[in-house]
């Protein structure tokens, strides 16, 4: 595959417009953080009030992630992709002309959505490639396009200082935004007139109901609804946050809580529609068809702590050199890229040891817990550190984060096939509501050393406790290394009329 990599045809194409795709989505995702200062200096806003930003910046993309994940599996990636990245520009211009705090909230929570670009690649490269080398044809769509928030990092700063007009002016950082999302539109159109949900004489596996994840054994449905209640427990923290920041007043946030309660249960109500035959024992699947909920729980929680972790720290790392080194602004944020820089090798290397090793449950466990080790020792980092050392801890530690992230990635497309959509979406979305526990965690801590420790130490524990668990209960995929996916050419023949045809003279 690697001598192959850069011939730009077929599915080497399709892996290198989706991964640009979800670099861009991450570029737009990821324009706040950079520019955080010079957007706190423009409105004259507390702290709390900035970290209560970030925290928007990934809210939605929680139940974004989960609906997506269900058009996905309906329309395929070529459709739901290019409406997503046309969608990026309506977000970022509301945030470059937000006038206030609260226009700034609303623009970030709707621009928080584009976080959920991400899984629909996931489909998008599963359908090109066979399992056996999945792990790094995932690595690569998740680590290139995931440097997107280093490249947001590194450019923007400069772009919005290019930007600026008279003496003493502050960075231009609205037109740097709104520039963003009218460049990811673009692209959105350029990728929909260029792209294939599946290869020539391929079927697009769907499932037969989408509203919610389809589960094969009647313990897995009560299981499901158990881990859904973080997904909108997550949204009711952020709604308690807001309301902390004067955003919302307290009878505001009761109704926030009843309609996230309605969320919820319109959630399960979805999930047994889909499933009500199996849960009433109208429906048994047959052992070859079933697959086990359990694991999805498990990569879940996995994401939960490499993913979620990353967003939670991109998000707040420039602000820490800065605070930690006492470094500009351009320089903090440069450095502070190292960290999400080190996705154009660490995903793809994650996902090849992931195919290389043999064993992509033993892969998982030792990768997450080399990042909990990591986390414990950037914990420990204070401004009397030599800066150097300090890159290169934080370089380190971002290698197990993400090359964890691949590996994750490359277990979850051969779950379940027709429901890889859905399976990504819920992974994916715990992500995110470790990305806002992280950050509501981080946004309640004291400034300075003391609070950069606890926080660092909260993500290593966390993350030692998962390395255990993938250890002990993960289970090895089956057809991990095959060359086809589970049911791929039960469903080619089917959709092949000549070939249906003569198997069933045959059987006749």
């Amino acid at each position: 595959m690697l001598t192959q990599l850069w011939s730009l045809r077929g599915r080497y194409k399709i892996l290198h417009l989706t991964w640009f795709a979800f670099f861009l989505s991450f570029v737009v995702w990821f324009n706040f953080a950079p520019l955080a200062t010079a957007i706190k200096e423009d409105f004259g806003l507390e702290v709390g009030q900035i970290r209560t930003i970030a925290i928007c910046n990934v809210a939605l993309t929680v139940p974004a992630r989960i609906i997506i994940g269900m058009l996905l599996d309906k329309y395929g990636p070529r459709i739901t992709y290019s409406v997503l990245l046309v969608y990026a520009a309506i977000p970022c211009i509301g945030f470059a002309m937000a006038q206030n705090f609260s226009q700034l909230v609303i623009a970030r929570l709707a621009l928080s959505i584009v976080g959920a670009g991400f899984v629909i690649g996931i489909r998008m490269v599963a359908e090109w490639f066979p399992p056996k080398e999945i792990g790094l044809a995932e690595g690569i769509y998740g680590g290139w396009g995931n440097f997107g928030s280093a490249a947001a990092a590194f450019t923007l700063p400069s772009l919005a200082a290019l930007l600026t007009f008279g003496a003493g002016a502050l960075l231009n950082w609205r037109v740097a935004i709104a520039l963003t999302g009218i460049f990811a539109a673009t692209y959105g159109i350029f990728y929909f007139f260029n792209v294939e949900d599946t290869p020539p004489g391929k079927v697009y596996q769907k499932p037969k109901r989408a509203r919610g994840l389809e589960v094969t054994t009647q313990k897995d449905f009560w299981f499901l609804m158990l881990m859904n209640v973080p997904l909108t427990g997550v949204l009711c923290l952020l709604a308690w946050r807001l309301s902390k920041v004067g955003f919302l007043s307290q009878t505001q946030l009761y109704i926030a809580w009843a309609c996230l309660a309605g969320l919820y249960l319109f959630q399960a109500y979805n999930c047994w529609a889909v499933n009500k035959e199996l849960v009433l024992g109208e429906k048994r699947y047959p052992p070859e068809d079933r697959y086990s909920f359990s694991q999805v729980a498990i990569l879940e929680l996995t994401y939960f702590v490499n993913f979620g972790s990353e967003l939670a720290v991109v998000s707040m790392l420039p602000a820490f050199f800065e605070g930690t080194f006492g470094l500009s602004k351009q320089a903090a944020g440069m450095i502070a890229a190292s960290y999400a820089f080190m996705n154009l090798m660490s995903r793809p290397g994650g996902g090849l040891i992931s195919d290389k090793l043999g064993s992509r449950k033993n892969t998982m466990a030792v990768l997450t817990a080399g990042m909990a080790i990591g986390y414990l020792i950037m914990g420990r980092v204070t401004g009397g550190w030599w800066l150097p050392l300090a890159v290169l801890l934080t370089m380190t530690c971002s290698f197990f984060v993400q090359a964890g992230e691949g590996s994750t990635y490359a277990i979850v497309p051969l779950v379940k096939r027709r429901v890889t959509g859905q399976i990504a979406g819920n992974v994916g979305a715990y992500g995110n509501v470790g990305a806002v526990v992280y950050l509501t965690l981080f946004s309640l801590l004291p400034e300075g050393d003391v609070g950069n420790r606890i926080f660092f130490e909260v993500l290593g524990v966390a993350g030692m406790i998962i390395a255990f668990v993938c250890w002990f209960f993960l289970k090895e995929p089956h057809g991990s290394f095959a060359d086809h996916h589970e049911g791929e050419l039960e469903a080619t023949i089917e959709a092949t009329p000549m070939v249906a045809e003569s198997r069933s003279t045959i059987n006749n």
